[in-house]
């Protein structure tokens, strides 16, 4: 932790009444004399060691330069082939035993035993470390906190913030899951307008400055949920310039702490409105891609090497690098990392926060996982930070590869043209336009316009604009039904994308005139699938439109 950096700001205020009301767990709150030399402890209703039916869990772990960084081996007409067969797939053993023989080695009698829901002591010394070198939190005090996925870290985070009936901001399209999550407790989003970095910071300050409590019924928001990073549904990629416009936002819109003379002060009305905390959900925090070029106008890529500070480094970096205040709890997971199934991520926040999210996980998961914990605990100390980080690295690579191919796929489908985004999300973008390839008599023109994309920058999805003003006896006010229309078509001939209308934020989609949405994932299909998926899509783009 730095000593140049104060100490998060009094922000307990934003806890809920629930999260005021919780105590530590009874039995959990044992814990703490568990280490004392000699105890002899009688007081837990702990299996022994012995009747574990494991006595090591062993593992073929992939090395973490499994995955090629150097994108000029892709750049022949063999490069897809290459990518299936090429890469090495080294394997590293790995052991976690019962027992130790050393004090900190990883084992299963204290993985598999009850423990505390901060998780895994040496899984928490490697996060720690990771965090400082990574995202170098602009408060000293931060700390952080092991939970199982970021889906019941955000359950916990919005239960410590927010009471039944508050409201919260997000973008218009968002991640449904999230606003899915508050519903039981009568929580609702408040859609902020998005351009191509994601949440616009303009429409934020609107937002805030122009809330009416009797006209919405609601409390201005004091909790915003944002996906920065491969912005989900959007694939957007949020610059820090646009981050420290947000956070400045969140700061002013509030009373100031009397001790910070880093806060941007208010000193007009609204001096008694509610800051905002931010709830920073980034999954797809390391899978930051190039730009796309089609491939009439793609240079043959140069040779290139791993250099770990150098890709951290071009990453755009997290709000903790801004937040000097501590109101940002971040979630990371190894979901998109390392694997789903693990169930594992953590928060990293200030510690008044991560108190209050450890209380709730001691009465709801308890720990995570410990076959999880132990495994990927000993797959990234064997690895070491410079190890995990030239994994990553091999990881962006070959998502940006599986986002090219699906593109390319499209662009030898569809007749793809550069045009520049109308008002809306994509306002004043270079946007790639999908038409039907024109027919012998229409050589020199261009069919229907089907879709539109702004190739995405980060993260797993496609956001296709689909565009019905083509399609005949088209009238105002049919684009739901169409959008239906054409997903139920596709998922009948065997081809399954998200609908638009999940991804809106109060569940109504944002007013675009003519246009419908699919996301659609380059993350999990082989590349012969992608083929296929491709040529199904145009077969009932084409029958929509009458073609």
């Amino acid at each position: 932790m730095s000593e140049k950096h104060g100490k998060a700001v009094d922000l307990s205020h934003h806890l809920s009444d629930m999260a005021k009301a919780r105590l530590p767990s009874p039995l959990k709150s044992l814990g703490k004399y568990m280490n004392k030399p000699g105890l002899i402890s009688l007081a837990g209703g702990m299996p022994h060691p012995d009747y574990f039916p494991f006595a090591d869990i062993s593992a073929n772990a992939l090395a973490q330069n499994s995955y090629s960084v150097d994108e000029s081996r892709r750049s022949s007409s063999l490069s897809w082939i290459w990518n299936i067969f090429g890469s090495k797939q080294k394997t590293i053993p790995i052991t976690v035993p019962k027992y130790p023989t050393s004090p900190d080695q990883i084992n299963l009698a204290v993985a598999l035993q009850y423990g505390q829901a901060s998780g895994l002591a040496q899984l928490q010394v490697f996060i720690k470390h990771f965090v400082s070198q990574v995202y170098s939190p602009a408060f000293s005090d931060w700390t952080t906190l092991i939970h199982t996925g970021n889906t019941d870290g955000l359950l916990r985070a919005f239960f410590t913030l927010l009471n039944p009936g508050e409201v919260f901001l997000t973008e218009e399209w968002t991640y449904p899951s999230a606003t899915a999550a508050t519903k039981p407790i009568g929580c609702k989003a408040v859609p902020v307008a998005m351009d191509g970095q994601g949440m616009r910071s303009d429409d934020l300050k609107k937002v805030l400055s122009e809330w009416d409590e009797q006209a919405r019924g609601a409390k201005r928001p004091r909790v915003m949920y944002t996906v920065p990073i491969g912005q989900n549904p959007s694939g957007a990629t949020m610059s820090l310039s646009r981050k420290q416009e947000i956070y400045d936002i969140c700061v002013q819109y509030g009373k100031c702490h009397p001790t910070d003379k880093s806060v941007l002060y208010d000193l007009g009305t609204h001096m008694t409105l509610a800051d905002v905390i931010i709830l920073e959900d980034d999954p797809y925090y390391f899978l930051q891609l190039k730009e796309y070029h089609l491939p009439s106008e793609r240079s043959a890529p140069s040779a290139s090497k791993h250099d770990g500070a150098a890709f951290i480094a071009s990453l755009e970096p997290s709000y903790l690098n801004i937040d000097v205040q501590g109101r940002v709890i971040r979630l990371d997971t190894f979901s998109k990392t390392i694997a789903p199934g693990s169930r594992l991520g953590f928060f990293t926040c200030n510690p008044l926060f991560a108190e209050r999210l450890e209380r709730a996980g001691e009465t709801s998961t308890q720990a995570p996982c410990g076959f999880g914990q132990s495994l990927i605990a000993q797959l990234l100390t064997t690895w070491g930070y410079d190890g995990y980080v030239r994994w990553l690295h091999g990881l962006a690579v070959e998502y940006e590869v599986r986002r090219d191919y699906l593109l390319d796929s499209l662009s030898e489908e569809f007749h793809m043209r550069k045009g520049l985004g109308p008002a809306g999300v994509w306002e004043g973008l270079e946007v790639l336009e999908a038409h039907a390839k024109p027919t012998a008599s229409e050589k020199f023109g261009y069919g229907s316009k089907y879709f539109s994309i702004v190739p995405p920058t980060s993260g797993m999805f496609l956001w296709v604009k689909l565009h019905f003003d083509d399609i005949p006896n088209f009238q105002p006010g049919d684009e739901e039904s169409l959008e239906m229309q054409a997903w139920t078509k596709l998922a009948e001939a065997g081809v399954l994308v998200a609908p638009g209308w999940f991804f809106a934020a109060d569940g109504v989609n944002p007013p675009e005139p003519g246009a419908g949405h699919f996301r659609i994932a380059f993350s999990n299909a082989d590349f012969a699938t992608f083929k296929t998926a491709v040529t199904t899509l145009g077969q009932v783009l084409r029958e929509i439109h009458g073609q």
